[in-house]
Order: structure tokens, then sequence, then C-alpha cells
């Protein structure tokens, strides 16, 4: 999750295609480009990174508070996002989240080859449950490495499963997908959104808005409870954020409506414009 330049093919990867562009072969490169093994081995690294960090403060956590407290557990969630998609954003787009690379593939903004999911799925999930086993090794005795269960009812849980992966997958889709963000703030964004809302969704949920991280800390703590909300709540959630950006964009081939309504930047520049005027006038 990161820029629109992470998503789509990186200068590289557009020089490659050229050469091939009038080629048979030049649809078969896009699907199975000569870098997607590096782009594979880049997914790897940042969801198990991603879940090492989060499992494991969270295991932390559990088994100690005055070691790790609850905040420190949700604010660490978010770093280390934001850290991975400014590591390997240009590389991989820094997915590090199966939902998330799904719910590319289905939108027509997110323009991420089909043929290449099953590759990244793979990855994301072999990289989440290596990273589990790792801690499984490091923080023993601890048995609960950061699994992730409802405190309450199974169908609370997955709403807030839904609401949270929304609300990171509307903000991941507006920075990585619309040339009009702020491109380089996207990895503050998204690590941002991940960090609030695992503040939320961490008493109630857990805060998973991650298969492959749950399904790891469930296999090395062998321990399975309500696993589906975790795969189908986060699917859901994705999905709905993305396709409800791509609904409110702005479309170039609309003709844009007149501004009937104030902002920030339409205040910044009537104000901007009334100074312009009283300073030709005292001119």
């Amino acid at each position: 999750m990161a820029t629109h330049q992470i998503f789509s093919l990186s200068s590289n990867e557009v020089h490659d295609m050229d050469t091939v562009q009038d080629s048979k072969y030049s649809r078969l490169l896009i699907a199975f480009p000569p870098f997607l093994l590096r782009k594979v081995l880049s997914e790897f690294i940042s969801t198990f990174l991603l879940v090492f960090v989060t499992c494991g403060v969270v295991a932390l956590h559990r088994n100690d508070e005055k070691r790790v407290s609850r905040l420190g557990a949700s604010v660490a969630s978010g770093l280390v996002v934001t850290v991975m998609i400014y590591s390997v954003g240009h590389i991989s787009g820094a997915h590090m989240n199966p939902a998330v690379t799904f719910a590319f593939a289905v939108s027509k903004h997110g323009q991420f080859p089909w043929i290449q999911v099953p590759f990244y799925w793979l990855s994301q999930l072999s990289g989440a449950t290596f990273a589990s086993f790792v801690l499984k090794a490091l923080l023993n005795p601890i048995t609960e490495l950061g699994t992730t269960t409802p405190a309450g009812t199974a169908l609370q849980a997955l709403i807030m499963e839904i609401v949270v992966t929304f609300c990171t997958m509307f903000v991941a889709s507006a920075v990585a997908t619309d040339t009009r963000a702020v491109g380089e703030l996207a990895g503050l964004a998204v690590g941002s959104s991940v960090c609030i809302t695992s503040i939320l969704a961490g008493p109630i949920s857990g805060g998973s808005m991650n298969p492959a991280r749950s399904l790891g800390a469930a296999l090395a703590s062998n321990r399975y409870e309500s696993l589906w909300v975790y795969f189908l709540g986060p699917i859901i959630g994705t999905l709905s954020g993305a396709w409800s950006y791509n609904f409110i964009r702005f479309d170039p081939s609309e003709k844009p409506e007149p501004l009937k309504i104030s902002s920030f930047k339409l205040r910044r520049s009537e104000s901007q414009q009334a100074a312009d005027v009283v300073g030709s006038d005292i001119a």
C-alpha cells in the first residue's frame, strides 16, 4: 500500500515492456514480468516483518502489560506498516495482506494482474507463518503468539473487522490509485489509519485486518477459534473500501460541477484573491 506509482509498473518494468510492445509476448511479460520473483520476495520479507512486529508486541502485551501497553502495540503496528511501505512499496506495492491484493485485483483502478495474485498470496501467507513460528521459538514459554479472537460474539468481531478494514482500504485506495493524492505521504496515511483502527478494534476483535496475520498466529499457537471471521471480515472490508473510493473519485471524462461547498482549500483561494485585490488597490 503506497503511492499510485507502486501499484502500477515501475520505470524498469515500463522500459522492459516497451521493447516488446509489438510482440506476441507482451501480454505474457505483463502477467509474468522478469522481476516477479523480486516482487514476491519483497512481499515475503515485508509480511514477515509486519507479522513479527505486530504479533510479537501483542504476545508481550498479553503476557505482561507492564512490558508493552495496548497503546504501544497499536502504535507499533501502524509504524511497521509505514516503514514497510516506504521500504518496499516501490518494488511490490507493499500489500502485505491477501485481502488488499484481492481488492486491488478486483478494482478497476488498482490494475493489479489477476495472474500474479496467487504468487502474492503464497508469499504473504508464507511470510506470516514463518514469522509466527520464529516468534514461537523466541518467546517461549509464551504460547499465545498474537492470536486474534473475538472478545464478544463472532458477529461483533466480524462487523468490527469489516469496518476497520474498510477504513484502511479506503485510505489506501485514495493515496495509491488517485494521481491527485499526495503520494509522498502514502506510508504515513496508511500507517496512521492502521494505528487508529487498531486502537479501536483491539479490545473487540483483536484488530487483525489481515488474513495472513491471523492464520500465521493461529498455526503457531494452535488456536483456531472463529478464524473464519478474520478471513471474511477483511475481504468484505477491503472490497467495499476500494469500491467506495472508486465510486466517489473524480472521473476526468465527466464535466466538473461548479464548486458549491466551502472547504479549507476554497477558503484559502478566496482569501488569496481578496488579498490580491487589496494589494492592487493600494498600489
